[in-house]
């Protein structure tokens, strides 16, 4: 497998990087950026994953999240794959919420999208294969963050695969598709009808089914014009007190949805994923 460098950039004492390798998850090129702190050739670095919310591509967060000073303050490896599979012969939709920039973090099992749109095998598999190939990674101290969009698939992707991460987080997460107009739209699209096999990409479905994660941590605007149409964040506190589990919920008054919001909060994150990535 070839990784191609696609840019880098010297930035808070570290480098900014974008790479580009052919995936076999997606049939496609796939594009994802990583900041690199600097750091001692025989250092590996704990890995937080950002997965990127609807319409975003790896650039969104790495021009807008303002993640590097804390990574590089607190030596973490930061990485935003693509939200899709991108290229002229991939199946796409008219609307913002659906087919390219929409992939939701699932494997499609209907056509057109079940070629391309694997991005549940992408994220969970490829990509941290290839990551642990080619960078300075400890792979024994991941954690797993992401808005919107991304923050449904950090929540399911962590809670799918217990033990994997030391940490997990999210802005403004969709906690339930099963109860969502973007997740109905999305998970019909590329699931199909039957409701049940939605139920692995619903956080609040998966704790209802038994998943459990020893802590959380999510940040929510209370400005969100999404908050009650879309992310209904109460949802997942509520599952969380029924299985006795205690997220950490903050509301953050008079925030919206925006990367204004995430970048306020961001260096938080950071370092309170760097107190549970410590070797």
């Amino acid at each position: 497998m070839t990784l191609e460098k696609l840019s880098e950039s010297l930035c808070h004492g570290g480098s900014q990087q974008v790479w580009r390798h052919q995936s076999s998850a997606t049939g496609t090129p796939m594009t994802f950026a990583v900041f690199r702190p600097e750091h001692r050739t025989t250092e590996k670095l704990p890995v937080l994953w950002w997965l990127s919310g609807l319409t975003c591509t790896h650039e969104n967060a790495m021009i807008k999240c303002e993640y590097k000073a804390a990574c590089a303050e607190h030596g973490i490896v930061f990485i935003c794959p693509d939200t899709s599979p991108r290229g002229e012969d991939v199946p796409d939709d008219e609307a913002y919420d659906f087919g390219k920039g929409a992939g939701f973090y699932v494997n499609a099992t209907q056509e057109p999208w079940a070629r391309n749109f694997q991005m549940r095998t992408y994220i969970e598999d490829e990509l941290p294969q290839v990551v642990a190939g080619a960078f300075d990674v400890d792979m024994d101290r991941q954690g797993i963050s992401g808005h919107s969009m991304g923050g449904h698939g950090a929540l399911t992707v962590s809670l799918r695969n217990p033990g994997r991460f030391r940490s997990t987080s999210a802005f403004a997460p969709i906690v339930s598709p099963l109860n969502c107009p973007w997740g109905d739209k999305a998970l019909t699209g590329y699931l199909g009808d039957n409701r049940d096999t939605w139920r692995q990409y619903d956080s609040v479905a998966l704790i209802e089914d038994g998943a459990r994660l020893p802590e959380v941590l999510i940040d929510q605007g209370r400005a969100d014009e999404w908050l009650e149409p879309q992310l209904k964040t109460h949802l997942f506190a509520d599952a969380c007190r029924r299985a006795g589990m205690e997220p950490t919920i903050r509301m953050q008054e008079g925030y919206d949805h925006s990367y204004f919001f995430v970048s306020t909060f961001i260096a938080d994150h950071v370092a309170w994923h760097a107190e549970r990535l410590k070797a």
